[in-house]
């Protein structure tokens, strides 16, 4: 899978690559249900054969129906997303981007992770990043 994954994608591919990794495989029925604004059965159906034809998804036989998800490396395509959300939203700033993230109330820290999160950026320093 391309590491470019969000740039190489349109608005409704992009829905549908997340629904597929949100749900981790689906008919097209069950996208089609998740999308909002849904275009038709048969609309859905074609961008989910154009999306195995670039290689970003796959798909398994369940009777007559064919089941589809994600191909390749969802670690790949996470760094993708979140490459494109800081590029996009923070213009390419990954401390505004932590900063944001550390600010919201739900995403409170347990000690384990701040100290896992210290030790990622003691890392990027030595490396020089």
């Amino acid at each position: 899978m391309p590491d470019n994954l969000a740039n190489e994608l349109g608005r409704r591919e992009r829905q549908i690559m997340d629904i597929l990794f949100r749900l981790g495989r689906a008919t097209v029925a069950q996208v089609l249900e998740e999308l909002p604004d849904p275009p038709t059965y048969s609309a859905v159906r074609g961008m989910l054969r154009l999306l195995e034809d670039k290689g970003f998804i796959t798909h398994e036989r369940d009777g007559l129906r064919y089941v589809y998800l994600p191909a390749g490396d969802t670690s790949q395509a996470r760094r993708s997303a979140l490459r494109h959300m800081v590029n996009t939203f923070f213009g390419g700033s990954g401390e505004s981007a932590v900063a944001a993230l550390l600010d919201l109330p739900e995403t409170r820290l347990k000690p384990g992770e701040r100290q896992r999160l210290l030790s990622l950026i003691r890392k990027a320093r030595s490396e020089g990043r």
